[in-house]
C-alpha cells in the first residue's frame, strides 16, 4: 500500500450513515479517516439515529452532524435552505457506510426524499458504497439491479463480507470492516488504476446451428471475472462484456451481456475507444456455420460448412493507440512461438497462454496456470494458482509495461 500513503491527507470526505446495525462501525471508520488526515462531515438518515447517537459522530468529526432537510446548517444554530448543495460542493469524496438496500434503491432511482439522497443526487464526485444487509436482501434481484445501475454510473462498491449477521446466523451481507473500507477509499484516490477504465471480456460465445443447437466451448467466465474483480479492487472502473458464463459476475463492475461473436464484436468496438486497458479473456468462437438453419435439423447425418469468424482482438489491435491490450491464447503445442506470432499479429502488450492439457488449468476450473509473454519474450510462468491470484499476477505484470506507464500518468 506504500504508493497510497497520504492519499487522503487534506481530503474532504462526506460520510453517509444509514439505518443498519453496522452503523456502530461507522464511528470507527470516521476515526480512521481522521487519522489519515481527512476532514469529515457526517450525514445520517433518521433511521441511522436509532442505532447510533448523532453526538458520537459530532464529537469524532468536530463538525455538526446533518440529518434533516432544512433543519441544520453548516454552522451550529444556523439554517441553510440549500444545505444539500453546500455539502455536495464541499466534498471531494462521498462514502456511504453502511448503505442499506433502501438507500441504494433511492440512489439508483435518483430519489431525493431525505437529506442524504438529495445530496447524492446533487453530487458529481466519486461515491464509494459499503453495503450491509440481510443476505436475502443482498441477493434480491431488485437489489442486484440497483447495484448494476449504480456501478454503470461509476459508483464504487465494496461488497459485503460473509460473517455473523444481526439475524443471528452467518452469511453474506456483513459490511466490510472499516480498515478495508479505508484501504478501498485510498485505492480510489491514490492507486495507479484509480483513473483507468478497464474493459474485460469473459465467457464463451455461441454460434447458432439451428433454432435449438449452438457451437460453443467450455469457458466458464471465471478467469475474466477474476480479472474484472482484481481491476475493481485496484480502483479501476471496470466494464465486462460477458458471453455465456456459468458463474455470477463480481459486484461493483458494469456488465454487458452478449451471446455471439458478432454481438461481442459490436459491443467491443463501441466500448474500446472509452477504455484505457483491454483484457481479452473470453473464448470467442473461431468458426460459425456458413448457413445456419431456420428450422430444427432432423435426420441421422448432418454435414456442416463452417466459416471463420472475425478476429476481434486483431481488429481492435489495429486501433490500439496508447491503450494497453492483454490477449489470451489457448495453446497445446509450441506455445512460445505461437504466443509471439499472436502477440505481434494482434498488437498486444502481453499474451497470456493457457494449456488446457495441464491438470487444473484453463477451462472449467477455479485454478489456472499461465505463461505470460511480452515483446521481450517469456516474462514468467505462474504455476497452478487460483484464478484470482493469476489475475493479480497478470495486472502486476501489465503495470511494468511502458504502455501502462503512459495511460496511468
Amino acid at each position: 500500500m506504500g504508493q497510497m500513503m497520504g492519499a487522503l491527507q487534506g481530503k474532504k470526505i462526506l460520510l453517509g450513515v444509514t439505518g443498519g446495525i453496522a452503523a456502530y462501525k461507522s464511528a470507527y471508520l470516521l476515526r480512521l479517516f481522521r487519522g489519515e488526515g481527512a476532514q469529515v462531515k457526517v450525514v445520517m438518515t433518521e433511521a441511522a439515529c436509532e442505532f447510533v447517537a448523532p453526538l458520537t459522530f459530532e464529537a469524532l468529526s468536530e463538525n455538526p452532524v446533518h440529518i434533516r432537510m432544512f433543519s441544520t446548517g453548516g454552522e451550529r444554530g444556523t439554517v441553510s435552505p440549500i444545505e444539500h448543495i453546500d455539502l455536495a460542493k464541499w466534498a471531494d469524496l462521498a462514502v456511504v457506510a453502511p448503505v442499506t438496500a433502501n438507500t441504494m434503491a433511492k440512489f439508483a432511482g435518483a430519489a431525493a426524499d431525505d437529506l442524504l439522497s438529495t445530496i447524492i443526487c446533487a453530487y458529481d464526485g466519486p461515491v464509494v458504497l459499503a453495503p450491509a444487509m440481510n443476505d436475502v436482501m443482498w441477493r434480491n434481484p431488485a437489489t442486484r439491479e440497483n447495484l448494476e445501475k449504480l456501478t454503470a454510473r461509476g459508483y464504487r462498491v465494496l461488497p459485503p463480507e460473509k460473517g455473523e449477521l444481526a439475524c443471528g446466523y452467518e452469511s453474506e451481507g456483513r459490511m466490510a470492516e472499516p480498515e478495508k473500507i479505508v484501504d478501498f477509499v485510498k485505492t480510489v484516490y491514490g492507486a495507479l488504476f484509480a483513473k483507468l477504465n478497464v474493459l474485460v471480456t469473459a465467457g464463451g460465445t455461441e454460434e447458432d446451428l439451428d433454432p435449438v443447437r449452438v457451437i460453443s466451448n467450455r469457458s466458464s467466465g471465471r478467469m475474466g471475472f477474476a480479472l474484472a474483480e482484481a481491476a475493481r479492487s485496484r480502483g479501476a472502473r471496470v466494464t465486462v462484456v460477458a458471453a455465456r458464463v456459468s458463474v455470477p459476475p463480481p459486484v461493483g463492475v458494469r456488465v454487458i451481456h452478449v451471446r455471439t461473436s458478432s454481438e461481442m464484436s459490436r459491443v467491443l468496438h463501441e466500448e474500446f475507444p472509452r477504455h484505457d486497458i483491454l483484457v481479452m479473456a473470453a473464448a470467442v468462437s473461431d468458426f460459425r456455420p456458413a448457413s445456419p438453419l431456420d428450422r430444427k435439423q432432423k435426420g441421422a447425418v448432418w454435414a456442416l460448412e463452417l466459416e471463420r469468424t472475425e478476429d476481434i482482438l486483431e481488429s481492435l489491435g489495429r486501433a490500439k493507440g496508447d491503450r494497453v491490450i492483454i490477449g489470451f491464447a489457448v495453446e497445446t503445442d509450441d506455445a512460445e512461438r505461437n504466443a509471439e506470432k499472436k502477440r505481434i499479429k494482434k498488437n498486444c502488450d502481453l499474451m497470456v497462454v493457457n494449456n488446457p492439457l495441464e491438470p487444473g488449468a484453463a477451462f472449467e476450473h477455479e485454478t489456472n496456470a499461465v505463461t505470460i509473454y511480452n515483446a521481450g519474450g517469456k516474462v514468467l510462468s505462474t504455476g497452478l494458482k487460483s484464478k484470482r491470484e493469476i489475475a493479480d499476477i497478470i495486472l502486476d505484470t501489465a503495470r511494468k509495461e511502458e504502455t501502462f506507464k503512459k495511460v496511468s500518468r
